[in-house]
């Protein structure tokens, strides 16, 4: 109806979020990777204070993020000494989302070249690249590990012109289906040639402990995304930051919008990394917990799990629970477990062909497992 909206826009499918708004019942949120824990109460309460006497809000956050590249540079150092990293080689995002978008600015707007991913993955690759009119290239993925198929991958490569691939994004480890990237991958990555940007999204290395940081000096054409939103707990104040070679860096500097960082988010970012190890204190649990949903989901006939290298499972229904469901299809049955799910105060999210489950508390982990084998009796 509004001539002036580019065409293409109306077969683009916006990005859907959790849902929001008040609910009758209590809601364990197991749909969006989230640290199931707020930030501890002191560290809040040393939030409010900054708020109260550092910061001006008639002034404008600091543009640079100085401070906080510094820190950042210092973390990942800690993690991977090898690394060598500095505040050169660091840029902050709006959350990794804004990132990612500068990078499709940076390499493929206006004709420039087009993207390649692996699905299932994760959708916002796909969804800001068709904004911006970008080209997406998808291949498909090995369903007993969900190792990309190379060779799928690089015939794609050789055969996309005009545009051809600029850009192939990968997250390590992978949403939703959360394997790590195999040996064979890292291998055909590093064979790329210089002209095709690597985007490697460490989204959940705290929860992986995997990381290609120390390998950024030997490729310049790569890019490690990571975030605050996930086991920095900071995920309503969208914190993201990508590592690269500083040639990278200036030019995501150009094209990101001016000061896109509120202070609060910035001040809020420096707390944690200030205090780490408090902060992601709750790591052991989760990975003590995440261990026990495997063995529990595995033991369900209904139900066909794969191993996790993050904070989440990826989960199928094998023919007897789309039996047990009475359900036909695979979609149709995941959409009623996700359903019935949600009637009975769990949120999981439906995406890439199968259902993602946040590991959450032990109390909402015991819930989840309760009402799964309920629905399947």
């Amino acid at each position: 109806m509004l001539s002036f909206i580019r065409s293409d826009l109306n077969n683009l499918k916006a990005y859907t979020p959790h849902p929001g708004g008040s609910s009758e019942i209590p809601l364990d949120r197991l749909d969006t990777n989230e640290c199931p824990y707020d930030l501890p109460d002191n560290l809040k309460q040393k939030l409010a204070e900054n708020y109260q006497e550092l910061i001006e809000t008639n002034r404008y956050p600091d543009g640079s993020h100085f401070q906080l590249k510094e820190a950042i540079a210092q973390y990942v150092n800690e993690a991977t000494p090898s690394a060598n990293i500095s505040a050169i080689n660091i840029s902050v995002g709006n959350g990794s989302d804004e990132l990612i978008r500068s990078l499709l600015i940076a390499t493929c707007v206006g004709g420039g070249g087009s993207i390649l991913t692996a699905t299932p993955t994760f959708s916002m690759y796909s969804i800001l690249a068709k904004t911006l009119g970008v080209s997406v290239i998808n291949v498909g993925r090995k369903e007993s590990n969900f190792e990309i198929d190379i060779a799928a991958a690089q015939d794609a490569i050789n055969q996309t012109k005009n545009p051809a691939v600029r850009v192939v994004f990968v997250v390590n480890p992978n949403s939703p289906t959360a394997n790590a990237l195999t040996s064979q991958e890292l291998a055909w990555l590093k064979s790329l040639p210089d002209d095709i940007l690597v985007v490697i999204d460490e989204a959940y290395f705290e929860f992986s402990k995997i990381s290609v940081a120390e390998e950024l000096n030997q490729h310049p054409n790569w890019v490690i995304l990571r975030t605050f939103s996930k086991a920095f707990r900071l995920a309503s104040l969208r914190v993201g930051y990508a590592i690269a070679h500083p040639e990278v860096i200036i030019n995501l500097e150009k094209v990101r919008l001016p000061y896109n960082l509120p202070s609060f988010s910035q001040a809020a970012a420096q707390l944690v990394l200030n205090h780490s190890q408090d902060v992601l204190s709750f790591i052991p649990e989760i990975l003590k917990e995440r261990s026990k949903l495997f063995t529990t989901f595995a033991e369900i006939p209904a139900l066909k799990v794969w191993e996790s290298a993050a904070n989440f499972f990826y989960v199928r229904l094998t023919d007897e629970g789309l039996k047990l469901i009475g359900k036909n299809s695979q979609d149709e049955g995941l959409n009623s477990l996700m359903q019935q799910l949600k009637n009975q105060g769990t949120l999981i999210r439906n995406t890439g062909g199968g259902l993602r489950i946040t590991v959450g508390t032990p109390e909402e982990n015991e819930r989840t497992i309760e009402r799964i084998k309920g629905i399947f009796k």
